[in-house]
C-alpha cells in the first residue's frame, strides 16, 4: 500500500498510531524539521494532533474529521498538519498538554494544538466534533476562525505565544531554601485518607484510576509508622479492583480505569504499564498480608501478559484497544443467552449468580462479569457445595468462556516495544519471581532485558521505541529511570552482581544526560535531545510514577546497595529541588515520597557472604524474599572479592568458618557478623 495515491507523509513511519492515519486525505507530516520548514516557507500555521493507537476518542475524531474529504481539504489548504504518537514522543505530549491545561483548564486525547511555524502554540483543545454539538465548537469552525486570526491579527497571535513562553518560565522548578520535611508524608497520607472511598475502595470519584503507586506508598507508610488505616485502604482497594469489571475475569489482566465509582464498568483498553504497576502492588500486598487472593491475581496478570502482550522475541507489546469491530468492549462483554449457550443451564445459572449476569445486562445491554459483593459461601450453600468446590467449578466455566471468546474478532494491538514500559514490566516480573519463588517469571524478565540490551541501545545511547527492526528517539528520563528499576529488581531476584554493575552504569548516564547542575533534579529530555519551547522536569505521578520519582528511589536503593554515598547527596539535593511542587500537592508525588520515608526511618544493609549451594544461604534468602521489608537492602556474594568490586564498602566482609555469614549494618556501620541464620533473620526484622 506504500504506493497508494492517497498515502501521506506518515506512510513510511513505524508507529501503529501514525500508520492508522497514513491513508487519510489529510496531508499529514511526522514531527520534524521538514514540516516546520514548509510552514515557514508557505507562511501557514501548524495543526498538531497528538494521540495513541488505542485511544477511543482519537478514533472518533479521525473518522469524523480526518477521513472527511471536505475537512481534509480545509486543513491541507490552510495548515501544515503534523501527527504525533504520544507514546513515542512523551516530551512533546507533556509540553503541549500543559499548554492545553493552561488554556482550557483540562486535557486529554486526542490533543489538538495550533502552532506558529516556530513551534509555539496559540490555541489548544482536545476532541472536537466536526460540526458544533455537545456544546462544543465544531472542528471546521475552529480551523476556519484560527486561520483567519493567524492571517489577520498577527499581533494577537504574538501576544498569546509570548504569554505561553512566559508561563513556562514562571513554572520552572527552583531549589528551595529548606529541605522537604518528613511531615509531607503525613500530609500525603491524610490527603489520601480524605478522598478514600470507604465503600468501594480507591481514591476520589468516577472515573477511578488504579494509581498503584499510591498503594505502594501506603504499604510503606504503614510499615514505617504502623498506621493501620493505611493498610486498610490498601486492602480494600486491592480487593475492590480485583472483584470489579476493571479486572478481566475471563482472560485476566487489568483495564485502564473504571468509569464508575464501583470499579464495575471499565474503559476496556489494556495497557502494559497498568499490568506492571498492579502486578507490583498485588505482589507487595501479598508480601505484607500473606493474602493468597493477591498472589492469585498477580499470577493471573502474569499469565495474561505472557500470553497476549509478549512478542516472539521476548519483549512486551504496548497496548490492546478497547474497541473491536468499532464497538467499545465488544470483545469482553456477554449476553445472558451467550453464557447459557456455552455453559448449559445448570452451570450457566451458577456462573450468572456468581458473576452477576442478567438478561438486562450492566453495560449497554450486555454483561461485564464481576465479583462485586459476591458471597461465595452463601451461593455455595444454596447449591449444596463448598466455597472451594464452587470456585473450582467457576474456573472450569471461565475456561470454556475463554475458549469461546477467542473466536471473536480480537481488538487492535499496538505492538511497538517501549523501553520504559518494558522495563516496568521486567521489574514487576522479577519481583513476583522473587516473592513467589517462581524462577520462570525471573527468566521471562531476563529475556525481555536481553531484548532491550540487544536492540534498544545505539552507540551506548538508550532509545525509546523498537518496531519492525527500527529504533527511534533518544531515551528520556523515564526510559533510564525505569531501566535502572528493572536492573535493581533483577539483581534482587537473582543476586547476580552483574545487574548491579549495569545499574551503576545507568546511574552515570542519568547524571550525564539529565541532571540539572544548578537547581538539581532530572530534566525530562537529555542534553543531546531536540530543543523544544521548554525543557521540563516532572515530579508528579500520572498513570505511572514520574521519572524523577523513580530515579530518586532507585538512587537511594543503589546507594544503599553499593555504598556510593555521593548518590545520597544527590538524593538530598532533590529534596530541596522539588520541595515547593510536592508541598503544593503532596499526594500527587507518592512514589517520590517513598524515598523520603527511607531517609527518615531506620534502614538496614544486609551483606551475605556464602556459597549459593549452601542451604542456610537459600533458607535466609527465601525468608527475606517473602517478607515485606522496604527498608532492608540485601547484598549477596560468594566472596568478599566478588562483592567488593561492586560495593567497595563490603570488600572486607569475609566468610566465617566456611559458613554463610551475615553482616547486618545500619548507615554502613555493621553489627557483629553471625553464621546463625535464625539470629540473622531476627536482627534484620527487628
Amino acid at each position: 500500500m506504500a504506493d497508494d495515491k492517497r498515502s501521506n507523509g506518515l506512510i513510511h513511519e513505524k508507529s501503529p498510531y501514525l500508520l492508522q492515519h497514513a491513508h487519510n486525505p489529510v496531508k499529514w507530516f511526522p514531527w520534524g524539521e521538514e514540516a516546520f520548514k514548509r510552514a515557514r516557507k508557505e507562511e501557514k500555521p501548524v495543526f498538531l494532533s497528538i494521540g495513541y493507537s488505542t485511544c477511543h476518542w482519537c478514533h472518533v475524531m479521525a473518522h469524523e474529521s480526518f477521513e472527511d474529504e471536505e475537512m481534509a481539504e480545509l486543513l491541507n489548504e490552510r495548515f501544515i498538519s503534523i501527527k504525533v504518537d504520544r507514546e513515542e514522543r512523551p516530551d512533546l505530549d507533556s509540553i503541549y498538554m500543559k499548554v492545553c491545561q493552561m488554556m482550557t483548564g483540562h486535557g486529554g486525547w486526542p490533543l489538538s494544538v495550533f502552532l506558529t511555524p516556530d513551534k509555539v502554540p496559540f490555541y489548544a483543545g482536545t476532541y472536537f466534533p466536526i460540526e458544533s454539538k455537545y456544546g462544543m465548537p465544531g472542528f471546521k469552525e475552529v480551523v476556519t476562525q484560527l486561520y483567519r486570526k493567524f492571517k489577520e491579527d498577527p499581533e494577537h497571535i504574538a501576544e498569546v505565544t509570548e504569554s505561553v513562553i512566559n508561563a513556562f518560565e514562571k513554572i520552572k522548578q527552583k531549589k528551595a531554601a529548606e529541605r522537604l520535611s518528613i511531615d509531607i508524608t503525613h500530609k500525603a497520607y491524610k490527603q489520601l485518607g480524605r478522598i478514600f472511598d470507604v465503600e468501594d475502595g480507591g481514591f476520589g470519584s468516577a472515573p477511578k484510576f488504579p494509581s498503584a503507586h499510591n498503594l505502594m506508598f501506603l504499604m510503606r507508610y504503614y510499615h514505617f509508622t504502623d498506621k493501620t488505616p493505611a493498610r486498610q485502604m490498601v486492602e480494600k482497594t486491592l480487593k475492590s479492583m480485583a472483584d470489579g469489571g476493571l479486572f478481566d475475569h475471563i482472560g485476566f489482566g487489568f483495564t485502564r480505569y473504571s468509569t464508575d465509582e464501583k470499579w464495575l464498568v471499565p474503559h476496556f483498553e489494556k495497557m502494559l504499564y497498568d499490568q506492571a504497576a498492579l502486578l507490583l502492588a498485588y505482589t507487595e500486598g501479598y508480601q505484607l498480608t500473606k493474602n493468597t487472593d493477591y498472589k492469585r491475581i498477580s499470577e493471573q496478570v502474569i499469565s495474561f501478559v505472557l500470553r497476549e502482550m509478549k512478542n516472539g522475541d521476548g519483549a512486551f507489546l504496548s497496548a490492546i484497544d478497547a474497541d473491536s469491530e468499532g464497538i467499545e468492549g465488544k470483545y469482553y462483554t456477554w449476553s445472558e443467552e451467550e453464557i447459557f449457550d456455552v455453559l448449559g443451564d445448570d452451570l450457566g445459572e451458577r456462573f450468572s449468580e456468581v458473576y452477576h449476569i442478567t438478561p438486562a445486562g450492566n453495560f449497554e445491554g450486555k454483561n461485564i462479569p464481576n465479583l462485586i459483593r459476591t458471597n461465595w459461601k452463601k451461593i455455595a450453600a444454596k447449591y449444596q457445595m463448598t466455597a472451594q468446590e464452587l470456585q473450582e467449578e467457576m474456573d472450569c466455566a471461565r475456561l470454556k468462556l475463554f475458549e469461546e471468546r477467542k473466536k471473536r474478532v480480537y481488538p487492535h494491538v499496538d505492538d511497538k516495544v517501549l523501553t520504559a514500559w518494558n522495563a516496568f514490566m521486567i521489574a514487576g516480573l522479577a519481583r513476583s519471581g522473587k516473592v513467589f519463588n517462581e524462577k520462570r517469571y525471573v527468566e521471562q524478565a531476563q529475556e525481555a532485558m536481553n531484548f532491550i540490551e540487544k536492540h534498544l541501545f545505539v552507540d551506548g545511547r538508550l532509545m525509546v521505541r523498537y518496531r519492525d527492526g527500527q529504533v527511534q528517539n533518544k531515551g528520556f528520563i523515564d526510559d533510564y529511570a525505569f531501566l535502572l528499576w528493572a536492573y535493581v529488581e533483577l539483581y534482587s531476584s537473582t543476586y547476580d552482581l552483574a545487574y548491579l554493575q549495569k545499574g551503576k552504569e545507568i546511574v552515570q548516564d542519568l547524571f550525564s544526560l539529565f541532571w540539572d547542575e544548578e537547581e538539581g533534579g532530572f530534566y525530562f529530555s537529555g542534553n543531546d535531545s531536540e530543543t523544544l519551547i521548554a525543557r521540563e522536569k516532572e515530579v508528579n505521578d500520572g498513570a505511572i510514577p514520574s521519572g524523577n520519582s523513580v530515579a530518586i528511589l532507585m538512587l537511594h536503593k543503589m546507594a544503599n546497595l553499593t555504598g556510593e554515598r555521593e548518590w545520597l547527596d544527590r538524593v538530598e539535593e532533590m529534596y530541596y529541588s522539588f520541595k515547593e511542587e510536592i508541598e503544593h500537592y503532596a499526594s500527587g508525588s507518592t512514589y517520590f515520597l517513598q524515598s523520603l520515608l527511607l531517609s527518615e526511618y531506620p534502614t538496614k544493609e544486609v551483606v551475605i557472604i556464602g556459597n549459593k549451594r549452601d542451604e542456610n544461604r537459600e533458607k535466609l534468602l527465601s525468608q527475606l524474599n517473602q517478607s515485606f521489608l522496604p527498608g532492608v537492602f540485601v547484598l549477596v556474594g560468594e566472596s568478599e572479592e566478588e562483592i567488593g568490586k561492586v560495593a567497595p564498602f563490603a570488600k572486607e566482609y569475609y566468610q566465617m568458618e566456611g559458613k554463610t555469614t551475615v553482616y547486618v549494618c545500619e548507615n554502613f556501620a555493621c553489627k557483629r557478623p553471625t553464621t546463625d541464620i535464625d539470629e540473622a533473620i531476627k536482627t534484620i526484622r527487628s
